[in-house]
C-alpha cells in the first residue's frame, strides 16, 4: 500500500480509541500483510478480530464478531461484496451497528457504486497508505463516508439520478460559507483540508459543519454527503 488517500480525525495513537476490525479478502497473502501493517493494536488503536475468504466466511464471522468497521474486497467467490452486504443488511441497521468499508484493487465505476448503494460507507483502493487506512476506518466507524479522491465522483453522478424532493428553501437556510463547507465536504475533503482552502480554522470549520448539520436536520458526515449527492451540489 502506497499512495494516501483523503484522511481526517486523529490518529489512533493519539487518541487512544480501538476499533473492531475484520478483513474480507480472498487473497490470504493481502490480508497477512494488512493486519501486519495496521492489526498492531498498541499503536493504531486496530483489534483485527476475524478473517474471511469468501461469501459464505463473511457472513458467518461478521456475525459472530459484530466488528465497528469490516474491510470488504469487492470480488470475492460466492458472490462478491456486494453479496456479503445484502446478507448483513440486519446488522448494519443496529443502533451503533456493523459499518463496511470497501478495500478494492478495482476502481470501476460499477463496482464502486454497487457496494455504496449496498450500503458500505466508503470505498478506497489498495494503494491507500497504513496510516490513511487506519484513519478511514475511524472515520468510518464514527459514520463519516471515506472514498479515494478519485472514486467519489462516481458515487456523486450515481446518486445525482436518484428523485429528491425540491432544495430551494432548504438551501436557503445556508449561509454562502457554509454551502462551500458543505460541497467540500460532500467531496471528501478532511477538515483540515477544507480549513486550508477556505483561509479558516479547523474551529470555524467544525462550526459550519454543526450548524449544516442542525439546519438540515442530518446527523453525520455520512448523511450530508448523500444529501449534497442527490442535489448536484458537488
Amino acid at each position: 500500500m502506497t499512495e494516501a488517500a483523503p484522511t481526517g480525525g486523529p490518529a489512533a495513537e493519539d487518541s487512544g480509541r480501538t476499533a473492531r476490525v475484520v478483513l474480507v479478502d480472498d487473497h490470504r497473502m493481502f490480508r497477512t500483510g494488512v493486519r501486519a501493517e495496521i492489526g498492531r493494536t498498541e499503536t493504531t488503536g486496530i483489534d483485527v478480530v476475524g478473517e474471511a475468504d469468501d461469501v459464505e466466511s463473511a457472513v458467518r464471522v461478521v456475525a459472530e464478531t459484530r466488528p465497528d468497521v469490516v474491510l470488504l474486497d469487492v470480488h470475492l467467490p460466492g458472490g462478491g461484496g456486494v453479496e456479503v452486504l445484502r446478507r448483513s443488511a440486519g446488522l448494519m441497521g443496529e443502533q451503533g451497528g456493523v459499518k463496511f468499508l470497501a478495500l478494492s484493487v478495482s476502481d470501476a465505476a460499477e463496482d464502486v457504486i454497487g457496494v455504496i448503494r449496498g450500503g458500505a460507507r466508503g470505498y478506497v483502493t489498495k494503494t491507500i497508505t497504513g496510516t490513511d487506512l487506519v484513519n478511514a476506518i475511524f472515520r468510518i466507524a464514527d459514520g463519516d463516508a471515506v472514498f479515494s479522491p478519485r472514486l467519489a465522483g462516481f458515487v456523486l453522478d450515481a446518486f445525482a439520478a436518484t428523485d429528491t424532493p425540491p432544495v430551494d428553501e432548504d438551501l436557503d437556510r445556508l449561509t454562502q460559507r457554509e454551502r462551500e463547507v458543505l460541497r467540500l465536504i460532500a467531496r471528501g475533503y478532511a477538515y483540515k483540508e477544507i480549513a486550508k482552502q477556505l483561509f479558516i480554522s479547523v474551529k470555524t470549520v467544525e462550526s459550519h459543519v454543526s450548524a449544516v448539520l442542525r439546519k438540515l436536520q442530518l446527523s453525520n458526515r455520512h448523511e450530508l454527503t448523500r444529501w449534497a449527492t442527490a442535489r448536484r451540489l458537488v
